[in-house]
């Protein structure tokens, strides 16, 4: 397997992700019924898993050098992107709750972008 190939793959997988998810966190505020098409609501999970199988490949690929702390920072805002994002789709009570949620789901999303391109868990202020 190419790595750079793998790689390419996860980057375009992580921009879509992050651009889907901001037009259904607008449908979601704006309480749009697109939000509720089939196509929406399983697109998400192809994309993400194609993005969770390149991560894990590349992560094979780098052996111990994945277990660097830039790698760990980014699995767990992983998972904080994840909870906060699933309130801004789906959890949040109001639209209100539902955008403040997005705005931060955002911020992780380019913070954990950072913390690829610097390889440093301070992301951006490094």
């Amino acid at each position: 397997m190419n790595y750079l190939a793998i790689k390419h793959l996860h980057v375009t997988a992580a921009a879509l992700s992050i651009l889907f998810f901001m037009i259904r966190a607008y449908w979601s505020v704006t309480e749009n019924g697109l939000l509720q098409k089939k196509f929406v609501k399983i697109a998400p999970h192809v994309i993400d898993t194609v993005l969770l199988v390149c991560a894990i490949l590349l992560s094979m690929m780098l052996g111990p050098a994945a277990a660097q702390p830039w790698v760990l920072t980014k699995i767990v805002l992983l998972v904080v992107y994840i909870g906060v994002g699933t309130i801004a789709i789906k959890r949040g009570r109001t639209p209100r709750s539902r955008a403040i949620a997005a705005l931060i789901a955002i911020a992780v999303f380019f913070y954990i972008v950072g913390v690829a391109l610097k390889h440093h868990p301070a992301s951006w202020f490094f």
